[in-house]
């Protein structure tokens, strides 16, 4: 039982940076990304195929995801940046495709279905199983807590003041002198590399990848999140994370005692309640349980 919390507490810190990744650039620059599987995915490749093929150190490999999702998420936005909307989201899901794919054919590099096993593990040599979980806990939630402090820092700063105004009227902000395509770009590049970075810690705790690990269902898990807890606060990303992966967890064993249902389709009850809590939170509590505080400007 304590392997298991231990796991679901290693689950929620990971959901955690990525929530935190997604409110940056849903919540504070209103930009949809429904990419962010992508950038996910291409921070555990980066990671697990430097460490594997290289041998390169894993905290290095941990940066590298981090520097790779922010190049990627650079270059892939750097052409869509000027859309807004519904256009912006259909693209960046087709993106989060696009990886996947590549991922799944690209067998020389990727090896395919196959996925990629044998991802070190940090001092695994040196723990045991549950010493290793119980390390890698505290290693994502300090991580976590670090990424949630530099983000509430960003989010009360005049960076994080410029994206509010850009996502409330960006032409507005236009005509104010803020340089939009500029702020956007570094908010999509510091959003990618969270995203990278939990790819990567993703990808050495389980110690195996493969394309079906980076589903589409994740950017979806990661959106009710970051509803449920709060869209454009950062504690709210966070606290969302955990009641999701609660969630997940608790609906996980309500559909196993539905009587006369199979695995596949207690599976899909899951799924289907996950869907519902996402239309009630947002028919009843739209602004989440931590709204948007409105700071006062500073004074001058």
């Amino acid at each position: 039982m304590l392997s298991y919390l231990v796991f679901a507490l290693i689950t929620a810190g990971i959901y955690g940076i990525l929530a935190l990744s997604l409110n940056l650039i849903w919540g504070a620059a209103g930009m949809v990304n429904l990419g962010l599987v992508g950038f996910f995915a291409v921070g555990a490749y980066a990671s697990a195929l430097l460490t594997t093929l290289t041998g390169m150190p894993i905290w290095l490999g941990l940066i590298c995801s981090m520097a790779v999702g922010a190049l990627v998420g650079v270059a892939a936005t750097s052409a869509t940046l000027r859309l807004r909307g519904d256009y912006l989201a259909i693209v960046t899901l087709g993106f989060a495709e696009v990886v996947r794919l590549v991922a799944l054919n690209e067998r020389w590099l990727t090896k395919g279905a196959d996925g990629i096993s044998g991802i070190p593990r940090p001092f695994a040599g040196l723990l045991n199983p549950a010493q290793f979980q119980i390390f890698y806990m505290v290693l994502v939630l300090a991580i976590m807590i670090v990424a949630f402090l530099l983000l509430r820092r960003i989010d009360r700063s005049p960076f994080g003041r410029v994206l509010k105004a850009i996502r409330e009227d960006q032409e507005l902000a236009s005509f104010a002198g803020k340089r939009i395509v500029r702020f956007k770009m570094i908010a999509f590049a510091l959003s990618a590399a969270l995203a990278g970075l939990a790819g990567g810690l993703y990808a050495h705790f389980q110690s195996y990848i493969s394309p079906d690990h980076f589903q589409s269902l994740l950017t979806i898990y990661i959106f009710l999140a970051v509803t449920a807890g709060g869209v454009g606060r950062p504690a709210g990303a966070v606290l969302g994370a955990f009641l999701v992966v609660g969630f997940l967890e608790g609906a996980r064993f309500i559909a196993h005692i539905i009587p006369g249902i199979s695995a596949v389709q207690a599976a899909s009850v899951r799924e289907m309640m996950v869907g519902l809590a996402l239309i009630l939170i947002l028919q009843f509590r739209a602004q989440g349980v931590l709204p948007e505080q409105r700071l006062p400007a500073p004074k001058r």
